[in-house]
């Protein structure tokens, strides 16, 4: 913070009479007055570096000492006037939309079954992440530890397999190659039912033994019986 005040200056009166009692030609006599008040111009001059200067309470007493308005000086300006002069000076007065169109959805064959009849046959899973398909370490641990219990470690018991949030289907197909007779998907996505899950029963050959159900898991859990036929209760 630095204040300098500009050099004195006085008004000056210059009275130009003639002087008439003068026989002779001379120049006209000047009268020169001062007037006894000097005004005083003051220059405030406020630099902030980083780690140092007046806190802003300070600089608003100082700017009001001198009869000026503090907020035209401290005002912070707002990250949207930033944008602004940014764009600007960059040229662009075109104004950004809010959501950028979102890029078009592609798929890839990172998945593959791990057992069963189907065993090593890739599958389709979204390239993004709004599918996100379960490990496939703990895909196989699961199901070994099920074959486990259920007796036969070697395959699954015919039955009835319900995949919710199925996604790429990768746990019910893995359900139906290791011995599962009929398996029902639940996704709500019909994008990713149309170019990941149907296609990867299709490639599997599993189409035939499941069925796809376009809805919400909430939805379907309260009408599963009259999906299922009354084979599971949503109360299990």
């Amino acid at each position: 913070m630095a204040i300098s005040a500009s050099p004195i200056s006085s008004t000056l009166r210059v009275n130009t009479n003639s002087c008439l009692a003068s026989s002779s030609s001379i120049l006209p006599l000047f009268n020169v007055s001062c007037n006894s008040a000097i005004r005083l111009s003051t220059i405030v001059v406020c630099s902030q570096k980083s780690g140092s200067g007046l806190i802003r309470g300070d600089k608003k007493a100082l700017f009001e000492r001198y009869g000026l308005d503090p907020n035209e000086f401290l005002s912070e300006p707002s990250s949207k006037s930033i944008r602004k002069k940014e764009m600007q000076k960059r040229g662009r007065g075109k104004q950004i939309p809010e959501e950028e169109a979102k890029a078009p959805r592609t798929t890839h064959t990172l998945l593959q079954v791990l057992g069963g009849k189907a065993k090593r046959k890739k599958l389709l899973s979204p390239a993004g992440m709004d599918v996100r398909p379960m490990m496939e370490v703990v895909k196989g641990s699961a199901f070994d530890i099920l074959q486990a219990a259920g007796g036969c470690p070697a395959s699954l018991r015919p039955g009835c397999w319900l995949d919710l949030y199925s996604g790429t289907g990768s746990v019910g197909i893995e359900a139906i190659s290791r011995g599962c007779s009929e398996v029902h998907f639940v996704e709500m996505d019909p994008w990713v039912v149309s170019n990941v899950l149907q296609p990867n029963l299709e490639s599997t050959g599993f189409l035939d033994v499941s069925v796809i159900h376009t809805v919400r898991v909430e939805n379907f859990l309260e009408r599963a019986e009259q999906f299922l036929g009354g084979g599971v209760s949503s109360k299990n």
